[in-house]
């Protein structure tokens, strides 16, 4: 609230009247109360989700990864439920949109490239989940960072890594277990 009581203290400091004035002092106050009360039914809102959550038993699983909260939990337990119906780790990333398709025309292959079909919110969730994990977890921060020293950009690194993690919660969704760090493996 103090944005506003800046605007209402900048319009009494005003020497000239603004067209309009009157107005704006009759509906900010409305609209930072409306602002004030989606802020509470969002707060609402997500601790319902949270107790929904704590009774799905793949939850904890899946928030034991780093990088995975509430909300992406929720998003990704939504769409895939217990990985059960996808044959295999390829298969879901297939399904997200996250798995590199190549390109076919005739006789000519033009590579690899970014999917741009798939489920997008499981894509978004996924790759968000990638990015935080790229930020403040170690060891995909060096899987990012590794990416970026190959030439690729932000994004395409950070997809990279969420293909990597899918594998890893295909896995855990599947067999039910709970994330654990594996030691690096020497080249």
């Amino acid at each position: 609230m103090n944005l506003v009581d800046a605007i209402f203290t900048a319009l009494g400091e005003q020497t000239v009247t603004v067209i309009g004035t009157e107005a704006v002092e009759l509906v900010i106050p409305r609209i930072a109360a409306q602002i004030k009360e989606l802020k509470h039914q969002r707060a609402i809102v997500a601790e319902e989700v949270k107790k929904l959550l704590d009774d799905f038993p793949l939850s904890r699983v899946l928030m034991s990864m780093p990088g995975v909260g509430i909300k992406t939990a929720a998003t990704i337990l939504l769409t895939i439920g217990d990985a059960g119906t996808f044959t295999s780790a390829g298969h879901l990333a297939a399904y997200a949109g996250i798995a590199p398709v190549t390109r076919r025309s005739g006789t000519s292959i033009r590579g690899e490239f970014p999917a741009r079909s798939g489920n997008k919110q499981l894509k978004n969730a996924l790759f968000r989940s990638a990015w935080i994990a790229s930020c403040h977890h170690p060891a995909s921060k060096a899987y990012y960072q590794k990416k970026r020293a190959q030439g690729k950009k932000h994004n395409a690194a950070v997809i990279c890594l969420a293909r990597r993690r899918c594998d890893v919660i295909y896995s855990m969704l599947k067999h039910g277990t709970f994330y654990e760090e594996q030691p690096a493996q020497a080249a």
